[in-house]
This record gives C-alpha cells, sequence and structure tokens, in this order.
C-alpha cells in the first residue's frame, strides 16, 4: 500500500459497520495513529462474513487483473485502483500475516486452509483490539445530531459521538437480519447524496413452472449446461456451469453470474429470456443426427435416455417447455435441446439475495471515496454502487474499498481538516 500519513495524537475516527470494508479501514487507521471506534447494529462483528465462509470462504480469486477486473461490470473503472492497490495477491499476504495459511482451488478461487471464516475473524478482531480498536456492538447508526456528532441507539439508549471523520460501511440490503438492511440510504439522500436504488444481485429468479415439474424437479442440480443472455449491445453472455431447480424458478452459481443481465432485461421488457444448452459438448448435428436414428415403438423419452443420454431433470425440462407439437418434430426438437428458452419473470428478493447492486454513487465521491457533500465521511464496501458475480471478487472489492477509505481518511486529517468544524458550519 503507499505511504500514508501518521496523525497526531487525539484524532477520532468512528467506523460504522463491523464487516470486512469497515474492519479494515480501521486497521489501516490505527496503524496510522487514529483512536478508531467501530459501531454496529449486531450483537458481534462480521455476522455476514461468517455465514458466507459456512460453506468455505472463498477469499478472493487468482486469475490475473486482466480477466479479474472486467468482473466488475461497468463499475470497472472505478473500482480498479483500489483492487491494483490491494489485490488478490496483496490480500493472500495480509491474509498470511493473520497465521492463516491459504490454497489456490481447481476453479482458480483461493480459500484458507481451513475453508473457515471463524479463525481469520478470530485472529483479525485480535490484531485490531491490541492496536487500539474499540467495538461497540448494538449501536445502530441514525444520523448526525445538530451539533455535528453522529447519532446512534443502542440497549441505554441514544448516544451521540463526535468523531473528526467518519467511514461508513453499511453492506447493501441482502440478509438484513445479519445487519445489511439498506436504512442507511434515506439517511444519506436527505443530505443530498445520489443513491441507486438497491436491488438483488447473485439471485435466484421466479418461472411459472407447472405443479407437475415442481414437485418431482424442486431441489435438482441441472448439470453441466452452457446458459446464454441478449446482451443490450448486441450478440449473447455464454457461460457454462450448473444451477438449481428450485419451487419457485432456479438459483445457483451458474445463475447468479448472469444475474445482472437478467435483472436489467426484466427491468426493460418485464421478463427475461434465459437460453438453455443441455448438451453443450455436443454439436447441433451430432444432437440431429442421433434424433433421426430410428426408434422403433420406443418412446421419444426413451429415444433420448437412449441416444442423447438425457434423462431426470433435464428430460423434464424440455417436456416442461417444449410443446408436444414441437417436441415430436426431431428438428425443432434438436434446437430446443442445444437453446431451450426459459422465461424469468422476477428476480427473488433482495432479502434472499447473495449480495445488492446498487447504493451510493460514485459521482457522489471524490477519488478518495469521501461524500462531496458531506466532507469527512468516507464510505466503502457493498453500500457503495457496484456489483460482482460470486468467487471472491465481492470480497476483494470490499476489502479493497475499505483500505482505501481509511487512506482518504488519514489523507484528509492530515491536512488539518475536521469534520465536526464542517459538519458544525453546515448546520448553521
Amino acid at each position: 500500500m503507499q505511504n500514508l500519513p501518521s496523525l497526531t495524537p487525539g484524532l477520532r475516527v468512528a467506523v460504522i459497520g463491523a464487516g470486512p470494508a469497515g474492519l479494515m479501514a480501521a486497521e489501516v487507521l490505527a496503524q496510522h495513529g487514529a483512536a478508531v471506534d467501530v459501531y454496529d447494529a449486531m450483537p458481534s462483528a462480521g455476522r455476514k462474513f461468517l455465514l458466507a465462509g459456512r460453506g468455505g470462504m472463498n477469499i478472493t480469486h487468482s486469475e490475473p487483473q486482466p480477466d479479474f477486473l472486467p468482473r466488475y461490470g461497468n463499475r470497472r473503472e472505478q473500482l480498479a485502483p483500489f483492487v491494483r492497490r490491494f489485490d488478490a495477491e496483496r490480500l493472500r499476504d495480509w491474509i498470511h500475516a493473520l497465521g492463516i495459511d491459504t490454497f489456490i482451488g481447481t476453479s482458480g478461487r483461493v480459500f484458507p486452509r481451513e475453508m473457515k471464516a471463524a479463525p481469520l475473524l478470530r485472529a483479525w478482531l485480535h490484531r485490531l483490539r491490541e492496536s487500539g480498536v474499540r467495538f461497540h456492538m448494538r449501536h445502530r447508526w441514525l444520523g448526525w445530531n445538530q451539533d455535528g456528532t453522529l447519532q446512534l441507539s443502542s440497549p441505554e439508549g441514544d448516544v451521540s459521538a463526535p468523531a473528526d471523520a467518519v467511514v461508513l460501511a453499511l453492506g447493501g440490503a441482502s440478509w438484513p437480519r445479519l445487519g445489511s438492511d439498506g436504512a442507511w440510504t434515506r439517511i444519506l439522500q436527505d443530505k443530498q447524496v445520489g443513491v441507486a436504488p438497491l436491488q438483488p444481485a447473485n439471485c435466484g429468479f421466479d418461472l411459472a413452472w407447472s405443479e407437475h415439474f415442481r414437485e418431482r424437479f424442486a431441489g435438482e442440480p441441472v448439470k453441466p449446461v452452457v446458459a446464454s443472455v441478449a446482451l443490450p449491445s448486441g450478440g449473447m453472455h455464454n457461460r457454462r456451469g450448473e444451477f438449481v431447480v428450485t419451487a419457485d424458478g432456479i438459483e445457483g452459481s451458474l445463475v447468479y453470474a448472469l444475474s445482472a443481465g437478467l435483472r436489467e432485461a426484466i427491468a426493460a421488457d418485464g421478463s427475461a429470456r434465459l437460453y438453455l444448452d443441455l448438451l453443450p459438448d455436443w454439436t447441433l448435428e451430432k444432437v440431429q443426427s442421433e434424433l433421426a436414428h430410428p426408434r422403433g415403438a420406443r418412446s421419444m423419452s426413451s429415444h433420448l435416455q437412449s441416444r442423447l443420454h438425457l434423462k431426470g431433470v433435464k428430460a423434464g425440462l424440455l417436456r416442461e417447455i417444449v410443446s408436444k407439437e414441437d417436441f415430436a418434430d426431431a428438428g425443432k426438437l434438436a434446437r430446443a435441446i442445444k437453446a431451450l428458452p426459459l422465461t424469468l419473470l422476477r428476480a427473488r428478493p433482495i432479502a434472499e439475495a447473495i449480495s445488492s447492486a446498487g447504493g451510493v454513487s460514485f459521482e457522489a465521491l471524490d477519488d478518495a471515496l469521501m461524500l462531496r457533500a458531506l466532507p469527512g465521511v468516507f464510505c466503502a464496501g457493498e453500500m457503495l454502487d457496484w456489483e460482482a458475480p460470486t468467487g471472491g471478487y465481492l470480497l476483494t472489492a470490499c476489502f479493497a474499498t475499505g483500505r482505501a477509505a481509511g487512506a482518504g481518511v488519514l489523507h484528509w486529517l492530515s491536512a488539518g481538516n475536521r469534520q465536526g468544524k464542517q459538519q458544525e458550519e453546515q448546520h448553521k
């Protein structure tokens, strides 16, 4: 990380939010002389971080930056400076310094050796407390008082907290039971801060399954397939992977990877069309040739299983989507096998999503992630207006923007600024 100024004693910084972005900002600040208070509405730190790591803590991804940065879509340009300064290699070095080993999986994803988030978080919190960071749990941020101090609710009632600068790292609106409820949007909008509407990202989608299909196949994985969605600029976005049929639609890693485009198509057209190649390793010509093979007295379903090895949920999807007339037509059936159209009606609720899109617009921030409308207030993590697929990209950007916000505070305070004075003047 670039050389950062150390602060004169006595300067206090409040970090609102004890997730990865907030904790990373707190670490940078404490290392350079700030007195840091971390406030969070939850009973303990890193609640969402811990739950996300239950199935295997995917911390980052090992792919090179030319492939890594495009994962941030239309916010690549804004996030690139922060991710370059704290990329996957530096993130791994930081984890190793906590005494946690990492390894690269076969997919290129990076995991802690124990595959769990808890040991990493315990070591991190211990180091933060050793550096003087103070934690105030069950403290929900409510905004600012008239004198510019922070207003928070606590089990003992409302409290005021003076601070020379503030880092907001409040998350988006996914998994609200773990603290990311999006309640901060109204507070910032009231201060004339531009906030894009929060929307589900890395989410499932609803389809109108028949009762028979729902009862028979809900919970079944569909693999391997190639899914395709039309791009606004023309052409198709194709991705290989797997997903799961749910009672209401589809979810899973393949769907999550395409969720941004699907969500935008639904917003524009009222629904989205997702095409599935059920036999991605077969050419259309080969499928047609096998279907043209005489089947004698066998049913088409038996023929599909015998010649194409299509059975179970994949065969069920064909029966669900393809009309009886087209199912009996070998040519049309072959084309459906290679491009089965699913009509997605809506994204699942944001509370079910892995992450959220939308948030504080980058136009509302300067290059150090300080709010232009509120000098001395910095933002980091998922509450910024960006999104990324699963695979370590989400956490990497949260860590990177947390470090950037902490660095921004150091530069701002070392230049002689004080938020309290700015806020007091603003309220006069």
